[in-house]
């Protein structure tokens, strides 16, 4: 900046006063951007930076403006060097403080947000879709992600970006299964992700989940069927879209290895990606002797030990439906 002030200075000093006054005006003052933006400065020399700003508006067009730039540029090189990055310029941005941005801003971050519940493909489609990432998304192995909102530079590999997903749920996975409850129904981290995963589908009341987590590992020990309807989805659909329509019973008797209406114990692995609160439900279920879960129609489950508790629970959630939606009288 001194050497900067020092050279229009000596232009004064040389009779240049004018032009002096209106390159100092025209590298301090507000410039043309009119609005806040994200620009890519690619590699390359001073005068293709310069273009580059100039063509995406963030300083004024022409030859005058261009060589002004480039003396300021060469004027304050002890400041930094430029980066070649995406980076955030503010709606009217002057010379000055764009320099001070290509050397010293942070670049740009994009975010990408993976929900819980989402199979493999479901994830894979997710991450194909996100901008601004390079390469074709693998197909990840099922519940290897963890889901969460992710940042990411432009340019990034999908690869480089699902294979971050991956490590954090194996972090997460073994902090979470090192301070678990252990229980003999759920011996190794498999069966671990994979139960995590029936309790994601299973509800979205984070409350709930420690029960339904309990109810399937009372199941397991007894020796009974989880009889889990989205794992009879998963073996239909095999997680590539929403089955879009209802279970029928004859869904319900087909072979399949997922199918827990006719295999005993977990199905032989996750379903899903489960979020931190199912993980969490599997490595510390709820206490009690229930076995069943059934809607109450009001966005949660009820709970029973019995066979026959469960069908007055069954027979409540009927109650409640034929209350909401009553037949129209026929004419």
């Amino acid at each position: 900046m001194r050497r900067f002030l020092s050279v229009l200075f000596l232009l004064l000093l040389l009779g240049a006063g004018g032009t002096a006054f209106k390159a100092w005006q025209d590298y301090k003052n507000p410039g043309p951007l009119l609005h806040d933006s994200d620009v890519v400065i690619p590699h390359g020399d001073y005068l293709s930076t310069i273009h580059t700003l100039q063509q995406a508006g963030v300083l004024q067009s022409g030859f005058w403006t261009e060589r002004l730039c480039l003396v300021a540029v060469l004027l304050t090189r002890h400041d930094g060097q430029l980066h070649a990055a995406e980076l955030h310029f503010p709606a009217s941005v002057s010379m000055r403080d764009a320099l001070h941005i290509m050397r010293h801003g942070r670049p740009v971050l994009h975010k990408l947000t993976i929900p819980e519940g989402l199979s493999a493909h479901q994830i894979q489609a997710l991450l194909q879709a996100a901008p601004f990432l390079t390469e074709d998304a693998p197909l990840p192995p099922e519940g290897s992600v963890m889901p969460e909102t992710y940042s990411y530079l432009r340019n990034t590999s999908r690869k480089n970006l699902l294979e971050r997903t991956q490590a954090a749920m194996t972090k997460a996975v073994q902090a979470i299964w090192n301070q678990r409850t252990p229980v003999p129904e759920v011996p190794d981290e498999t069966a671990f992700l994979t139960l995590a995963s029936l309790v994601e589908k299973e509800t979205a009341v984070p409350a709930e989940r420690p029960l339904v987590a309990r109810v399937f590992i009372n199941r397991l020990r007894l020796g009974m069927k989880l009889q889990t309807d989205p794992t009879v989805i998963y073996a239909l659909t095999n997680g590539t879209a929403p089955l879009g329509r209802a279970l029928t019973h004859a869904d319900l008797q087909i072979s399949n290895p997922y199918n827990t209406y006719r295999i005993a114990g977990l199905p032989p692995g996750p379903i899903c990606a489960p979020g931190l609160s199912s993980l969490n439900a599997v490595a510390h279920p709820a206490t009690g002797d229930m076995l069943y879960f059934v809607a109450n129609g009001q966005g949660g489950h009820s709970f029973a030990a019995s066979l026959t508790e469960h069908n007055k629970n069954v027979q409540a959630l009927r109650q409640r439906k034929e209350a909401d939606h009553p037949p129209t009288p026929q004419e």
